[in-house]
C-alpha cells in the first residue's frame, strides 16, 4: 500500500483525459466503485469532509478506507468501519495535494443513501470531492483554492449544473462538510478562476 505523500497540483485549465483521469493527480484505483447507469448525465458535485483517525490529519487512513485495506486494530475508530465499502472520485489533503479513487465516468460509493431535488440514488449522476477535514475545525485556503480549480475542470467536461454538500443530500444522516466549510469562499474561488 502506498504512503501518503503530497502529489502535484493542476492548472485551472487542465480538463479531464478520455479515460476520465485528470492530468497531474495522483490515481490509485479503489475497487469501491461500479457503472454508472446507461444513459445517465453527470450533473452535481458533492462537497464531502473526512478524517482518519476522526480530528487527525496527515496519514494514510483515508486511503487504506478507500482501497479496503484498513486495520481495524490500527485505532478504536476504525473498528466499526474497515468493513465499509466506499469511495470518492477525488480527496484533496490539507496541503492541497489530491489523489483520485474513482475513474469520473464511473459511479464510486461516496453519497450513500441520498436525494437531490426529488432524485435519489445520487452516486448514479453525481462526482464524490472528499476534503481532508472534519465538523471542528476550518479548512486551509489551498484546499478552496484547489477545490475550485477541480470544479472548474470538472464543469469543462461535464453539464455540472449544482455543487452541494453531502449534508444536503443526506440530511439528518450527515453533517459535511460542516459548519466551518466557507461555501461563500468558494464561490469566491471559482470567481476568482474565472477571471484568470
Amino acid at each position: 500500500m502506498k504512503t501518503f505523500t503530497p502529489g502535484e497540483r493542476f492548472a485551472p485549465s487542465e480538463v479531464l483525459d478520455p479515460d476520465a483521469l485528470l492530468p497531474g493527480t495522483r490515481f490509485i484505483p479503489s475497487p469501491n466503485c461500479d457503472d454508472r447507469p446507461a444513459g445517465e448525465e453527470i450533473c452535481l458535485i458533492v462537497v464531502h469532509a473526512i478524517s482518519l483517525p476522526p480530528g487527525e490529519f496527515g496519514g494514510d487512513a483515508v486511503l487504506r478506507l478507500f482501497t479496503n485495506c484498513l486495520d481495524p486494530d490500527a485505532h478504536p475508530a476504525y473498528r466499526d468501519i474497515h468493513k465499509l465499502r466506499v469511495s470518492a472520485h477525488f480527496l484533496i489533503a490539507r496541503d492541497g495535494s489530491t489523489t483520485q479513487f474513482v475513474r469520473c465516468a464511473q459511479r464510486a460509493w461516496h453519497a450513500g443513501l441520498s436525494n437531490w431535488r426529488g432524485r435519489e440514488r445520487c452516486n448514479d449522476f453525481s462526482i464524490g470531492i472528499e476534503l481532508e477535514g472534519c465538523d471542528e475545525r476550518p479548512f486551509e485556503g489551498v484546499q478552496y483554492q484547489v477545490l475550485a480549480q477541480l470544479i472548474r475542470a470538472l464543469k469543462q467536461r461535464y453539464a455540472i449544473k449544482e455543487v452541494v454538500g453531502h449534508e444536503d443530500i443526506a440530511p439528518g444522516r450527515k453533517t459535511d462538510p460542516g459548519p466551518h466549510f466557507d461555501w461563500a469562499r468558494l464561490a469566491g474561488s471559482l470567481s476568482d478562476d474565472a477571471g484568470a
